[in-house]
């Protein structure tokens, strides 16, 4: 079963999050800020799903720092965000795609299942 580890600070986010990859057939961690991430608290995902915005910590410079580590830069990031130049923001982080709010499901669905 694929794992992802979802990263977002807003907890009815997460469980919707968690719902959509449960059914799916996805093993899910849901984690509510940045920090479980830069300090290597949570397990080894095949793709982190990380919302741009987070209390403390920006998703842009977690991404960076995840690719800048041996154990995690082959996993796929995707970044998820309602800011406009995500996009931008995303490729400059490194990210491997992004996805910007509001979304369809059926969208989401299929960009983890390109990565995964």
């Amino acid at each position: 079963m694929k794992k992802i580890v979802v990263t977002d600070d807003d907890p009815g986010i997460r469980d919707i999050f968690k719902m959509i990859f449960e059914t799916a057939g996805y093993q899910v961690q849901v984690i509510s800020n940045g920090d479980d991430l830069l300090n290597n608290a949570y397990n080894l995902p095949d793709l982190f799903l990380l919302d741009k915005q987070l209390s403390g910590v920006d998703g842009t410079d977690i991404c960076r720092y995840l690719k800048q580590q041996r154990t995690t830069a082959h996993i796929p990031v995707i970044m998820i965000s309602a800011n406009p130049q995500i996009g931008k923001l995303s490729e400059e982080a490194g990210a491997d795609a992004y996805i910007e709010k509001p979304f369809e499901v059926k969208y989401l669905l299929e960009m983890v299942k390109r990565y995964i």
